[in-house]
């Protein structure tokens, strides 16, 4: 098997090599062996950094990232938890969309000043309701642990 030193996987992955050392600490990736002083990879684990990065990109912390990777590399994705994370980043497009509705409609309200407008007035009531529900919500989920969560 050929493996790919950390410039390779550096070149191929789009990260960077400090990046991949800190990964690799953190657990989420291993060298397999060394070429004098640089790592070396197998090419699987190109297949772990984008993993990774869509982690990332969904949300996880690295620790729960690596919380999916067991010992032997083999991914152990919580459905569960893919669920939740899914239905959070629904509410998160619901809540950009309702956003983005309230801006084009500021930008192009014809009344003299959006505080006269009842249509302002009411999306900024709605949204008012939202953050506060939001803060609320973030104390009772911070005392509730995932499987992912390690003490953290």
């Amino acid at each position: 098997m050929e493996f790919l030193d950390i410039g390779e996987v550096s070149a191929l992955s789009g990260i960077k090599p400090s990046a991949l050392r800190y990964y690799e600490e953190a657990g989420l990736v291993s060298a397999v062996s060394r070429n004098g002083l640089r790592r070396q990879f197998s090419p699987d684990v190109l297949l772990q950094l984008k993993l990774i990065s869509m982690g990332k990109a969904a949300g996880f912390s690295l620790a729960e990232i690596a919380g999916m990777f067991a010992a032997n590399g083999m991914r152990e994705l919580p459905r569960a938890v893919l669920h939740q994370k899914a239905d959070g980043i629904d509410r998160q497009i619901r809540e950009l969309a309702t956003l983005r509705d309230t801006l084009r409609h500021v930008a192009d309200c014809r009344a003299s000043s959006h505080m006269e407008c009842p249509t302002f007035r009411r999306l900024v009531e709605v949204a008012g309701k939202r953050g506060r529900a939001r803060v609320s919500s973030r104390g009772s989920r911070r005392q509730q642990k995932t499987p992912l969560s390690r003490g953290s």
